[in-house]
């Protein structure tokens, strides 16, 4: 739904809007409508028929006034200009906003990996970064996997740039399996960091978890184990959950270990069979009379068509960009605690800057330091959040916690451009 929407003239929006309420310099803002670096490359790719296809690809480096690029890479069909351009400015904020000393970078293909064998994904794999060998490194652009690129995706990525630099390089990628340098704690960290977020934000709304009914969009990486840790560490009951092709509600609860059989099995956890257990579609989940959504699938999914018929007390972005502008302002107006994507998802690009961290000098840490120092980035994240939050309502401007977190983050890429005398 609501294809048409631009995600990067939404990213845009979303900063103008900060901008106009923190009286941000024109020249600042300026600077930080657009991308700094943009590249498309032609990639030739040996198939596993003996032929030679091209794809196109791309790199943005959105701002790398506070540190390299840092973003992820995504294989996709649909990838285009415009949505790389938009993640890799939500990239900038959200890295601004944990407060880590990186900037905000994206990549994509387009193609369809669900089409291609190994030997096919490898070629392409190795062709993106002979492509990009002179734009991306572990001081200047670092990326990480995204939507359909995987640790061992990464790990060809690495092995290919230390190929061309004559050395090895563990530090020019994040997101790879912890034999090649990766950090432990990674592969789940974009969900605990949200489960943190999650833990906050109810204590915001005086909600108990434990009582709490969750209905999750999206049973990927991040929604998949937002259904683990939050029905573990929290003892939420969720309710929902949907794929690709379709969704699940029961409003006793669903069973984590099974819906993981099903979706293995037969491909969606659409075809989940249990007792008073019913399909519903992407859409009527987000409507369901539930405590909290996590839309944790793709964006633009809560729109200003259907933001009124939202009926949960909390919307917890996993995903990047599932709620429009238009949205954010609705659900604000109904009383809706709606936190925003780059706060709720930054645990993945936190532990990716852990992992770049512990590849720099060599010393590697334990899962439950991991997850410690997570915990306290986020959290402290949320506060800086709430806090800028109040301070424009001290002042009689009502904004929302995207609002309040973006001027946090805009605030502080500014200020780092300021000093560098980039305006």
């Amino acid at each position: 739904m609501t294809e048409e929407l631009d995600p990067f003239k939404i990213a845009q929006q979303e900063l103008d809007t900060a901008a106009e309420v923190m009286g941000l310099d024109k020249t600042a803002h300026g600077l930080l409508r657009e991308p700094k670096r943009t590249v498309i490359v032609n990639i030739p790719v040996r198939m596993h028929d003996g032929s030679v296809k091209l794809f196109n690809g791309f790199r943005v480096l959105y701002n790398d006034a506070r540190g390299p690029g840092k973003g992820g890479i995504r294989f996709h069909p649909s990838e285009n200009l415009d949505t790389v351009k938009a993640l890799s400015a939500w990239m900038t904020w959200k890295t601004a906003l944990a407060d880590i000393p990186m900037g905000g970078a994206k990549g994509g293909v387009i193609c369809n990996p669900k089409e291609m064998d190994d030997y096919e994904l490898e070629n392409l794999s190795r062709g993106y970064v002979r492509a990009l060998g002179n734009v991306i490194g572990p001081k200047t652009d670092v990326p990480a996997p995204d939507v359909y690129t995987n640790p061992q995706i990464m790990a060809w990525m690495m092995d290919e740039y230390s190929k061309i630099a004559g050395h090895e390089e563990f530090g020019v990628i994040t997101g790879k399996p912890v034999e090649v340098g990766g950090s432990e704690g990674r592969f789940d960290s974009t969900a605990m960091g949200g489960m943190y977020v999650l833990r906050e934000t109810a204590k915001l709304a005086k909600m108990d978890l434990k009582k709490a009914k969750i209905a999750i969009q999206g049973f990927g990486n991040a929604g998949k184990f937002a259904f683990d840790i939050a029905t573990r560490l929290s003892g939420a009951t969720v309710v929902a959950v949907s794929d690709s092709e379709g969704g699940v509600y029961s409003e006793k609860g669903l069973d984590y270990a099974k819906l993981s059989d099903v979706k293995g099995k037969k491909g969606s956890v659409s075809e989940y069979e249990a007792k008073g257990a019913e399909k519903v579609s992407n859409e009527e989940l987000l409507e369901l009379d539930v405590d909290v959504i996590i839309p944790a699938a793709l964006e633009n999914q809560i729109t200003d068509a259907n933001a009124d018929k939202i009926k949960a007390k909390i919307v917890l972005e996993l995903a990047n960009g599932p709620v429009t502008p238009e949205a954010d302002e609705i659900l604000s107006e109904k009383g809706i605690i709606d936190m925003p994507d780059f706060l709720v998802n930054s645990g993945g690009v936190i532990v990716s800057y852990f992992e770049w961290v512990q590849n720099m000098y060599g010393y590697y840490w334990t899962q439950e330091e991991v997850y410690g120092k997570l915990d306290t980035i986020v959290t402290r994240s949320f506060k800086d959040v709430m806090a800028s939050q109040k301070k424009y309502k001290s002042t009689g401007k009502k904004i929302s916690p995207r609002t309040a977190a973006y001027i946090v983050a805009v605030d502080r890429v500014a200020k780092a451009m300021k000093l560098r005398g980039w305006y």
